[in-house]
């Protein structure tokens, strides 16, 4: 994508997913935080090669599938970096009557566990509006990585471009809680564009109610902010409570999976749109709430 500037670039892992099927087969995708928002934002925007997605992965079937599968998405994969001795990670989730989730991993030694290891990732990036990560992207990462990510960062919002971030907290995947507070803060501090979900503000902090955390944001100004609150619909700080947008309830919960990340996929489409605040929320919550509806992490094209 020679001289096209890249208007969002999504970091992360991804996985293969293995679903659960109502006849108890199996269904083979693929999924992860950071990738799910990627493909929402490119299909909201439908102009190929304006998403891009940072990663690494293995040189076996499944990644040269993902790949494939990535690109039919309009995903620019040219900074997908192969690993010739690790595989991308393997995850199994399975849903209750209510839509709720339940997750097995095989990811410890993925492919994308290497990301930042050395100065070269850094350097590779694309210019970027908006680079997009998350606490799982930070929470695979070495220590050294985790470093060298975020002063990557804080050198290309420098440069004017707009970092976005939605915590994403996952206990299993950190050393404890006091090492993720400290790696997201960090973040937080070259963050302009807040997608925090509050029960993992809750649970990461603490926090006794949910005004706890709406207060914890609102104490700076950012470009953009969705507190994510499923199904009751986001809080910005950035406009009045009566300036909020009604956030109509989804006509059917499947399956929760992508939620979250589909609500920040059709929310950064609508910023780079130009979109105000309550239509970002809008469209975020619009959004979510068709995904939802269907299983899986990257429902198909036109169920809904």
């Amino acid at each position: 994508m020679a001289g096209r500037k890249t208007k969002l670039l999504a970091i992360g892992e991804v996985m293969a997913e293995i679903r659960t099927n109502k006849d108890g087969s199996f269904i083979l995708g693929f999924g992860g935080d950071t990738y799910n928002t990627a493909v929402y934002a490119a299909r909201e925007i439908a102009r190929a090669g304006v998403i891009a997605y940072l990663t690494r992965v293995g040189n076996e079937p499944l990644s040269a599938t993902l790949l494939k599968q990535a690109a039919a998405e309009g995903i620019d994969t040219s900074y997908v970096m192969h690993d010739p001795d690790r595989n991308i990670g393997i995850y199994s989730v399975s849903t209750n009557a209510q839509g709720e989730r339940s997750f097995h991993y095989w990811r410890a030694n993925s492919a994308a566990r290497q990301l930042f290891m050395t100065e070269e990732t850094g350097m590779l990036m694309p210019e970027s509006e908006i680079i997009y990560l998350s606490g799982i992207t930070l929470a695979v990462l070495t220590p050294t990585a985790q470093q060298r990510l975020i002063d990557t960062l804080a050198a290309r919002r420098k440069a004017g471009t707009k970092i976005a971030f939605d915590s994403n907290y996952r206990p299993k995947l950190w050393k404890d809680a006091e090492t993720a507070r400290a790696i997201m803060q960090a973040v937080w501090k070259v963050t302009d564009i807040a997608l925090p979900s509050i029960d993992d503000e809750m649970e990461l902090y603490g926090d006794y109610d949910e005004a706890a955390v709406v207060n914890r944001f609102a104490e700076r100004s950012w470009d953009g902010i969705a507190i994510k609150r499923g199904m009751r619909g986001p809080v910005s700080t950035s406009i009045e409570p009566t300036a909020h947008p009604e956030f109509p309830l989804a006509t059917s919960v499947i399956d929760t999976t992508a939620a979250g990340d589909s609500f920040n996929g059709g929310y950064l489409a609508a910023f780079l749109s130009g979109a105000n605040e309550p239509a970002r929320l809008a469209a975020g919550h619009a959004l979510a709430a068709r995904v939802v509806s269907v299983p899986g992490a990257i429902i198909p094209r036109g169920t809904v």
